[in-house]
């Protein structure tokens, strides 16, 4: 198969399985300068199935190395109203929104300012985020094939290779890409339809240096194979995805994670990563490399100290099955058992849609501009549910066993 034609099944795929795209729709899409091709391929995409508009929106990495190099902290993290204002009309026009993500030079921020580089405008990330949890946007977020990707992972800028794995990863390499998702994401909806009905309490984590214990809000619904919007046209919100998750009680957290995979935060890398939970909140951060990102972004706002996701991955997943270590949380997530601190899904919590912000506290929901997830799974993981009917394996040796 031609890079070409890998490259058109891997928009098709986004386009149709992803974000779902329907006749007359607007598209937004977020795209690197370095996902130029790609995000080439997309709009074709989406146009193809019937979307009525569609806009991309470039960043790009040395721009943005610009502004932490020599904008204030403030000025990274001002508000923009006209920002604002043309978010809240892509929520009311139920605008597709397609995130092409993927760090084409992970060297890129090396030695710049912690504290710049965790500036954000919260309430923009806010914003963009409530319409997308409140299932007014359908979204999928996707990691773009780059050199500089295929560098960090080979050592050496081997597209081929890296579509060959990328493909592997995304099922583009079955007859029906699309169909192969159905399929997957029919069972991961079985296996959080059998979470469900246990009604857990707390999950507890077992692992080479991850010993750690997390309470469950009263009425928790765990999510997996994707999402459906107001008007019932299901959707997956990322691509890859062989997960099945839910959100925590944000004040519920015991323990000590060792994280399993590298990982790439605001383009810096971070290995070796070590985070103990007390009372709910991360007390202590330690790592090989990159420890000081993680403790200025935890310190950007109270809830990104606390946990908004607990996840379930075993070793039958097509991320586990490539092989390698992709250094991109949003495949390597989907290699093993992750938690992510930061802001919660509204959904995980039987009425938590209707729910006001207030609400959402009160029964452990968090609340933050973050949403960082780590990878704490593989060999050895042995995840165990408490609940009224007592404790049960759910994954033993990194194999689901429920």
């Amino acid at each position: 198969m031609s890079g070409m034609g890998q490259i058109e099944r891997f928009a098709d795929l986004v386009v149709r399985a992803g974000v779902n795209v329907q006749p007359g729709q607007g598209v937004v899409v977020d795209s690197d300068t370095a996902h130029l091709e790609i995000a080439r391929a997309v709009v074709a995409a989406a146009y193809r199935a019937g979307a009525g508009w569609v806009e991309v929106n470039f960043q790009d990495g040395p721009i943005q190395r610009s502004g932490v190099d020599r904008a204030t902290v403030e000025a990274l993290s001002a508000s923009r109203p006209w920002a604002l204002a043309r978010i809240d009309q892509w929520r009311a026009a139920g605008v597709a929104s397609i995130g092409l993500v993927g760090d084409p030079d992970p060297h890129l921020f090396d030695g710049a300012d912690p504290v710049r580089l965790a500036a954000r405008r919260h309430d923009e990330v806010r914003a963009r985020r409530d319409a997308l949890f409140a299932g007014d946007m359908r979204w999928s977020l996707v990691a773009a094939p780059n050199p500089g990707w295929a560098e960090q992972i080979f050592g050496e800028p081997d597209m081929d290779r890296l579509w060959a794995a990328v493909s592997t990863a995304m099922r583009l390499d079955s007859a029906d890409p699309a169909a192969e998702w159905q399929t997957r994401s029919a069972t991961l909806t079985a296996r959080a339809k059998q979470l469900d009905e246990l009604d857990l309490d707390e999950v507890r984590y077992l692992g080479e240096g991850t010993d750690l214990v997390v309470g469950l809000p009263p009425r928790a619904r765990w999510t997996g194979g994707g999402l459906v919007d107001h008007a019932g046209i299901p959707y997956l919100p990322n691509l890859p995805t062989e997960e099945v998750f839910t959100s925590p009680d944000l004040n519920r957290a015991e323990g000590t994670i060792r994280v399993t995979r590298p990982m790439v935060i605001a383009g810096q890398l971070i290995k070796g990563l070590r985070v103990t939970f007390k009372d709910g909140r991360i007390d202590e951060v330690d790592a090989d490399e990159g420890a000081d990102v993680i403790r200025a972004q935890i310190e950007t706002d109270e809830g990104a100290r606390h946990l908004g996701e607990v996840s379930l991955v075993d070793r039958d997943s097509r991320i586990a099955e490539a092989g390698i270590v992709f250094h991109n949380t949003l495949y390597d997530e989907n290699a093993g058992c992750h938690v992510a601190w930061g802001q919660s899904f509204p959904w995980s919590v039987e009425g938590g849609l209707a729910m006001t912000p207030e609400q959402r506290a009160a029964v452990g929901l968090n609340s933050s501009g973050v949403h960082t997830d780590v990878v704490i799974g593989g060999d050895g993981m042995t995840v165990r549910g408490t609940g009224p009917g007592g404790t049960v394996d759910i994954i033993r040796d990194d194999e689901w066993v429920l």
